[in-house]
């Protein structure tokens, strides 16, 4: 682990294994941090927050930012190696993360000195401004599906804030910000702003929502987690931000370019091994292009190579883990008995090795089946036909989440109807899945609440301090 600018092993000696999932085999050991291991990270955390990150300069607060960046640039290549090795995902696009990476602390690098405050008119002879403060220390729990980007998402804008960070990588996937913490000494950033605990939910993550000296959790992952989250932080009120789950509409229309809209529609379900919380999987096509989509997405789908990730020629890796890839099968085995398969529908025999699941594609789903309701996190797609405009919306909208939706047409007024109408804090028309670190990321309803990216992220490391300066010095007679 990384606590207080060290190497650290777990107070209790314990240990956990981590595995490349195309080999199934132990690459590396790491400690198994329990509440003594949290106390000390929180202990490190809140001396260097009140012993000089909090009033460092932002400018210099920026500058570690940038040379963070700029470190991840220059071991993209290893970095990228290492999260192919430890999540699975092929290489490409652990690469494509690697910089989205980098560019996340570039952006809050510079965002660091765009704190601003606000001066308020009101009815005295006074002066009252609002001021922009650092929350204290933040605990931060991501999950394992784009390990060292959630891990940017989460440490750059704390640290633009003038937070200190606690931060929890899942049990699966902790070396590749493990990697890049061996450089927070060479970039300047004092010991004890970031810590690094490895660990379970229940040993590392429960300790560090529960720690009273904590004052912020920034989570994201299951919604079933996010609620045990919330209850764990109630009892010393800290405040909470939650990026959870999402089974999200990729909504198809007959007036769409038809080949983009396929390609789209694959994208959005299959990238990442369909790992990805916003991951389209709900496929909703109207009924005039509905057997010609089928087709044409099953033929597609049956092309896409299975292998491990770092084959450049690899389209789709294997799963994280066996549960994940067992808990992916099941669903499987659950679309069988409630629609058709199109493509795919078990785990390919061609590997001897490796959590590989086929990407498949069930189709004739009612919107009240399982496979189309709860969040299969795998490279699973159900298709929904839908008759029109008003039908799509109400499909789309009957879930309990909201995290993002897509929409696809050439009918720019449509467009900004269902637009309006879908209940996702995240629409693309005409596109699946850009993400931007300038624009807010997050959802309605159960896929959680507050935001990441962009100036919304920083300000979930923020407080507001109203300041009034009474500037007549008449007595305030009230008696």
């Amino acid at each position: 682990m990384h606590i207080d600018g060290k190497a650290a092993k777990a107070a209790s000696g314990g240990t956990f294994d981590v595995y490349d999932p195309s080999t199934e085999q132990v690459i590396a050991t790491c400690p198994a941090a329990g509440a003594a291991d949290i106390d000390r990270a929180v202990l490190a955390a809140k001396r260097a927050f009140y012993e000089g990150w909090k009033t460092t300069a932002a400018q210099e607060r920026g500058r570690i930012l940038f040379r963070l960046a700029d470190r991840i640039r220059a071991r993209r290549g290893e970095l990228a190696e290492l999260e192919t090795r430890n999540s699975g995902k092929p290489i490409v696009e652990a690469e494509y993360d690697m910089d989205d990476a980098a560019t996340c602390f570039e952006y809050y690098g510079g965002l660091a000195t765009k704190i601003n405050g606000e001066v308020l008119p009101v009815p005295a002879d006074a002066i009252a401004f609002a001021m922009k403060e650092p929350m204290g220390v933040a605990g931060q729990i991501i999950p394992w599906n784009f390990p060292l980007l959630m891990a940017a998402w989460k440490i750059a804008p704390a640290l633009a804030a003038g937070c200190t960070v606690i931060l929890k990588p899942a049990e699966q996937t902790p070396l590749t910000i493990l990697k890049l913490a061996e450089d927070f000494e060479a970039v300047g950033l004092p010991a004890g702003v970031v810590n690094i605990v490895t660990g379970d939910g229940p040993g590392a993550g429960a300790a560090l929502v529960a720690h009273r000296d904590v004052r912020k959790i920034a989570f994201t992952g299951s919604a079933e987690v996010g609620r045990l989250i919330m209850r764990g932080a109630a009892d010393h009120l800290k405040r909470v931000s939650l990026e959870l789950g999402g089974k999200s509409p990729n909504i198809f229309f007959s007036d769409a370019d038809f080949e983009n809209a396929v390609d789209g529609a694959l994208f959005g379900t299959f990238i990442n091994q369909g790992e990805v919380c916003s991951a389209g999987s709900r496929v909703l096509v109207q009924k005039d292009i509905y057997k010609k989509f089928v087709d044409a997405a099953a033929a597609k789908a049956k092309t896409i190579k299975l292998g491990p990730g770092l084959d450049r020629d690899t389209k789709m890796g294997p799963l994280v883990s066996k549960e994940q890839r067992d808990r992916v099968a099941g669903y499987l085995k659950i679309g069988a008995g409630e629609a058709k398969v199109a493509a795919g529908g078990g785990v390919p025999r061609q590997f001897s090795t490796g959590w590989y699941v086929e990407p498949t594609i069930f189709y004739d789903v009612d919107n009240s089946a399982r496979i189309a309701q709860e969040e299969i996190f795998g490279p699973v797609m159900s298709i929904i036909p839908f008759t029109d405009e008003a039908d799509a919306i109400r499909i789309a909208n009957a879930t309990e989440y909201g995290l993002a939706a897509a929409v696809w047409t050439r009918d720019i007024f449509k467009a900004f109807r269902v637009v309006r109408s879908l209940e996702a804090g995240i629409v693309w028309v005409n596109h699946m899945q850009p993400t931007f670190v300038e624009a807010p990321w997050g959802g309605y309803k159960s896929s959680g609440f507050g935001r990441e990216l962009g100036h919304w992220g920083v300000e979930e490391y923020l407080e507001t301090k109203q300041v009034y300066i009474n500037l007549d010095e008449k007595p305030i007679g009230w008696y």
